[in-house]
């Protein structure tokens, strides 16, 4: 009989208790970077990045007349769909692809408190009072100072990889997931691989700079360098 068939209140409710707790389990457990690379990936992946961005904190302090550092890179794992928890403020997102030396896309992200700072720089003010906005010229700023960084860790990588490496010029776009902007310019992958570098510009920056890669680039990266060893 249909009655048979139909669950009780108790059952129910048991049902959503557990929903709920899978949810949470769900939340509080994040992918574990040791599932997808090994501990000689993760510090690969690391040292490429340390390298590349030495090159790139060279440049940005030439452009801003301001001491930089990039230092202390840490590699961990996100899911897209987790992204809003990730960055839960509103972010600049740099986008390039790369046109030869590898075939791949790689993405830069920084607040926009940040962006706003280095904007203000590169427009002649002394970065105390950056406006809130981002308006077109300031994109426009940010997004050439992220030129001369990504081609100056190109350039980087074609030392370590020791081949021609060279990018596209890069696409900017402002990242708000809580308000479902910008998402596009995420690569369309799951999982990614986040790779967090410390950014210090003179007295006016100590935050972090986030680098976003395809699991499969990233592991792409690391079986050329190492030659097939990991």
């Amino acid at each position: 009989m249909v009655s048979d068939e139909m669950l009780s209140q108790d059952e129910i409710d048991a049902l959503l208790r557990g929903d709920t707790e899978d949810d949470v389990s769900e939340v509080r457990s994040p992918l574990n970077v040791e599932d997808y690379l090994s501990p000689m990936e993760q510090d690969t992946l690391g040292e490429i990045g340390n390298i590349s961005f030495g090159s790139s904190a060279t440049a940005l302090s030439t452009l801003l007349n301001q001491k930089v550092d990039i230092t202390t890179p840490t590699v961990a794992l996100i899911e897209k769909s987790k992204l809003a928890a990730e960055f839960p403020h509103p972010y600049v997102t740099i986008q390039v692809e790369y046109t030869e030396g590898f075939a791949g896309v790689n993405v830069l992200v920084i607040k926009q408190s940040d962006a706003a700072i280095i904007a203000d720089l590169m427009l002649g003010g002394n970065g105390l009072n950056p406006s809130g906005d981002l308006g077109e010229i300031q994109l426009s700023a940010v997004q050439e100072a992220m030129n001369q960084m990504m081609g100056s860790a190109a350039t980087s990588m074609s030392t370590i990889f020791s081949k021609r490496v060279d990018i596209s010029p890069p696409s900017i776009d402002l990242l708000d997931m809580v308000n479902g902007e910008g998402e596009k310019s995420i690569p369309n992958t799951d999982p990614l691989v986040k790779i967090s570098f410390r950014l210090r510009v003179g007295e006016l920056i100590d935050s972090n700079i986030m680098q976003l890669l395809p699991l499969p680039f990233a592991k792409g990266l690391v079986d050329e360098l190492m030659g097939g060893q990991v």
